[in-house]
């Protein structure tokens, strides 16, 4: 396995697995697992379970097994599964020769309940699901004894096997480990482990017209293949006395114990599959890769690389409190990795023609620029000046406000890597907009020249050369909702925000940009940190999506 963070802060779960260890319990050996259900695309929340699993694994000289859960296929695609072993690879891990899949315990889950039901510790339950319900009790109330509960085991195994032979249609019979109706825990009220689906399977085919619920086939799987620590988020408390109940009355081959961890909340996302599809199949976003989305396939079209990822799981930690982490500190590990190794250039984002009045026409100078300024052995590029340039609309003010020290009417500023410019004034159209602003520039002050500096100016903004750069497309993104925690608002729609995404098409970059490839970190000067959007891009026409802001900006696109 490889080893792409440093080992973590210490946390319970893993103090249990070092206790264990040191204890010599399990033989020895730690054995995780990461078992997803292959009806979805993974979300930032299961990175972090992705991390603790693969990571304990790795730490402890154990083995982490990428398993499916596989128990609805009415529900579940190759589709999803193909995208899940590539993100959980893409993050970082590998799984080794353990690939699983609940199916391949298929025939194991049924013999254990052929033994359960001729011990009788499970029976097929004729009554309806809607029965099933009304009889299950309250949380203040027992609930009563199905009329199905005394069937003879010899009854129940008959009915079980004609279940599987396809004899009855859906929802005609369940078949139910037979607990205790009056437990305070409703999982224990007789839950059922088998249930009738005509679905063909997406590896099994025909097969199987019955398949186990998700409690029974989990807690077998992990007991087959001799897992060690199950760990579960804190949704799956509650079912532990169930999961403890199934391998202790079958004859699994091992004792997996499970644990429980809080899951991962984020301040202006949703982490329901459910409604992660809702957003998918309404058209409110433009597919499960959408980058506003908090899919992993979403954040990386965006630009988040797993190094980001997995630094942000290693500062959230592990516990079992429940808590809302601020979409800052993802966005901040993002920033912390991007800045090491993102290559920095040139694009004007919302340009307004510049014009030096008293630079030669025709005339071009190649100004230098850094490809990284903390990485001197990176080089350098050059970055064509001319006389008819573009700036940042936002950078000259006609009327500027306090504390505003870029391009003002008769102010001074320096074109970064390039020369001190004075405006002398500006046009404007019908409507009053700046259409273009007109300069001076300083011949003496070309930055690296000696002497440049001994002129003083407070600002200092970025330009670009209209004849030496080129057209591009670049998307602002802003957060998808503007309630810090939609999934307390009663309908999340109501606080959609209208304004998550800006296409700009008329953006100006570097010339060089144009063979810039997916995957490649690139910051923006001075307007954040950028990646070439995997989706709709075109060879030569990249599209660039800013992936977070540089720490001293707003979250508000620019």
């Amino acid at each position: 396995m490889s080893n792409p963070t440093p080992i973590p802060a210490a946390n319970f779960i893993r103090n249990i697995v070092a206790e264990d260890l040191a204890q010599a319990k399990n033989g020895d050996r730690v054995a995780t697992r990461f078992p997803p259900e292959p009806n979805g695309y993974l979300h930032i929340g299961h990175a972090k379970s992705i991390c603790l699993n693969f990571g304990i694994a790795r730490d402890f000289n154990g083995v982490c097994h990428m398993r499916f859960d596989d128990t609805n296929p009415a529900k579940e695609d190759t589709e999803y599964v193909d995208s899940i072993l590539d993100t959980v690879q893409w993050l970082g891990f590998d799984w080794g020769n353990h690939l699983y899949y609940a199916s391949d315990h298929f025939e194991k889950c049924y013999a254990y309940a052929e033994q359960l039901i001729k011990a009788g510790k499970a029976y097929v339950d004729s009554l309806s699901a809607e029965d099933i319900r009304s009889h299950r009790g309250t949380l203040t109330e027992p609930g009563k004894n199905s009329p199905f509960r005394e069937r003879s085991s010899a009854e129940s195994t008959d009915l079980f096997h004609r279940m599987r032979a396809g004899e009855f249609a859906d929802g005609q019979h369940v078949l139910r480990l037979k607990i205790d109706m009056a437990s305070p825990n409703m999982n224990l009220r007789d839950p059922a482990i088998y249930r009738i689906r005509h679905v063909p399977h997406w590896r099994t085919g025909n097969t199987w017209c019955i398949y186990p619920m998700y409690d029974y086939a989990h807690a077998i799987s992990d007991a087959e293949e001799h897992i060690t620590h199950s760990i579960c988020t804190l949704e799956f408390e509650d079912h532990r006395p169930l999961y403890d109940w199934v391998v202790e009355n079958t004859a699994v081959p091992s004792r997996p114990y499970q644990y429980e961890f809080s899951r991962l909340n984020l301040t202006y996302t949703l982490m329901s599959k459910r409604l992660l599809l809702e957003l998918v199949t309404q058209g409110t976003v433009s597919g499960w890769d959408d980058p506003r989305m908090p899919t992993l396939v979403g954040l990386r079209r965006r630009g988040y690389t797993p190094q980001a990822i997995r630094l942000f799981c290693d500062r959230i930690g592990v516990s079992k409190a429940d808590s809302l982490i601020d979409v800052s500190v993802l966005e901040d590990c993002l920033r912390t990795d991007l800045n090491e190794r993102a290559l920095r250039r040139v694009a004007v984002l919302d340009p307004v023609r510049l014009t030096i009045d008293n630079y030669p026409d025709g005339k071009t100078e190649e100004c230098e620029a850094p490809n990284h300024p903390q990485h001197p052995e990176w080089g350098k590029r050059t970055i064509p000046f001319a006389k008819e340039l573009v700036i940042e609309r936002e950078d000259f003010m006609a009327e500027p406000t306090k504390g505003f020290f870029r391009l003002t009417p008769g102010g001074e500023v320096r074109l970064r890597y390039a020369y001190i410019i004075k405006c002398t004034s500006f046009e404007t159209d019908a409507a009053g907009q700046v259409t273009v602003v007109h300069a001076d520039y300083l011949p003496d002050t070309r930055s690296g020249t000696p002497g440049a500096d001994a002129h003083k100016v407070k600002g200092n903004i970025h330009w670009l050369s209209v004849d030496h750069s080129q057209t591009a497309e670049v998307r602002l993104y802003d957060r998808l909702f503007t309630h810090a925690n939609p999934a307390s608002v009663e309908n999340y729609q109501t606080v959609l925000n209208a304004n998550s995404i800006e296409a700009r098409k008329e953006c100006r970059v570097e010339s060089a940009l144009l063979s810039a490839q997916v995957g490649e970190p690139i910051q923006f000067e001075r307007n954040g940190y950028f990646a070439v959007d995997s989706r709709d891009s075109n060879a030569g026409q990249p599209v660039f999506n800013r992936a977070v802001t540089l720490r001293d900006s707003s979250a508000k696109p620019r």
